[in-house]
């Protein structure tokens, strides 16, 4: 494990900022956190010992103590905030999205590459042991050719307000699905029903349409029964199934083929194989990678510019979601 004498501060300690509080203090980094809720500051600053607590992130970004900042505050709020971290000459670890429109996003690559700055977006799965084993099978040609993959994002609840459920949870499948492909989409169309908020979708089926009959689709929800995190790739030579629900078979292959028999296909089905993974914790490897990149100077694998590939897949669905809606009327 990394140990790194860069100085961390969170700014967003609530739902999913204190994960990162956790994280950060646990690999000893972690000097200041920020937030509005000042009995959220005074709880997580005695179970961590943490130095010093702000109110606002302007206050925080004035420190000269301060190396890089962590932001998980809601996503109307990323781009500002990143901007400024930036600006302040401080690199930056932002959750998902990098803002909420493509020009924000761009400009805010250039500051990172006018500044020299590092920033890195949470796109957790990427750091998920059972991910980065079927990018390396992928890589190694064991799935043959890629040609359909799907994702599976359902659960019941957290709803949002702020944001739909296509930026709420599609980024991480958009991410992965990315990297493994390594390209851009030529076609996206999405399709989804805002059930209980008017303009605020609950669910949401995305396609991408890429090269070479490459497809995939994404559906997510959360008004679902159950909770179920699923990656299916469909490779010539074998199929990968990754299951974040499971405990142990994280990742498995099936290597099925299709045998032509009369010029008639059949399919000859063979045993499941389960991928050993390493018990890690993906949260606590993307905090090592950061930290990492910090120390060395170099790009994240989730840097501004893999963010920017996500968020215009992200924009493409929602465009085709309104349009798709308009007609209906």
């Amino acid at each position: 494990m990394i140990k790194s004498q860069k100085r961390i501060a969170i700014i967003g300690t609530g739902y999913w900022g204190k994960n990162l509080v956790r994280n950060f203090a646990e690999l000893k980094t972690l000097k200041a956190i920020c937030d509005t809720d000042p009995e959220q500051l005074k709880i997580l600053q005695n179970e961590y010992e943490i130095n010093k607590i702000y109110s606002h992130p302007t206050d925080l970004l004035q420190s000269q103590d301060i190396d890089a900042v962590v932001i998980a505050t809601p996503a109307a709020t990323h781009y500002e905030i990143a901007k400024a971290a930036l600006m302040a000459g401080k690199d930056v670890f932002l959750e998902k999205p990098l803002a909420l429109t493509i020009h924000e996003a761009e400009e805010i690559v250039k500051i990172v590459d006018s500044k020299s700055r590092i920033l890195m977006i949470d796109h957790l799965l990427q750091y998920h042991p059972a991910i980065m084993k079927l990018k390396e099978l992928v890589d190694k040609g064991v799935l043959g050719k890629l040609q359909y993959i799907y994702s599976n994002r359902l659960n019941i609840g957290r709803l949002r307000t702020e944001e739909n459920i296509l930026w709420s949870f599609a980024p991480h499948d958009i991410s992965v699905i990315l990297m493994l492909v390594e390209k851009q989409p030529q076609k996206v169309r999405a399709f989804g029903e805002a059930y209980l908020q008017d303009h605020i979708y609950d669910t949401t089926i995305t396609d991408l349409t890429f090269t070479d009959r490459l497809k995939a689709h994404i559906f997510v929800s959360w008004l679902h029964p159950f909770k179920e995190q699923k990656l299916v790739v469909i490779g010539n030579k074998c199929m990968a199934v990754f299951n974040d629900v499971e405990e142990k078979e994280k990742l498995t292959l099936y290597p099925h083929k299709i045998e032509w028999i009369k010029q008639i296909p059949v399919a000859s089905k063979a045993s499941k194989e389960i991928i050993s993974i390493e018990p890690k914790e993906p949260l606590k490897e993307a905090c090592l990678h950061f930290l990492s990149c910090l120390e060395n100077r170099t790009q994240p694998k989730t840097d501004a510019q893999e963010a920017l590939s996500v968020l215009k897949v992200l924009q493409q669905a929602q465009e085709y979601l309104y349009r798709e809606k308009t007609n209906e009327k």
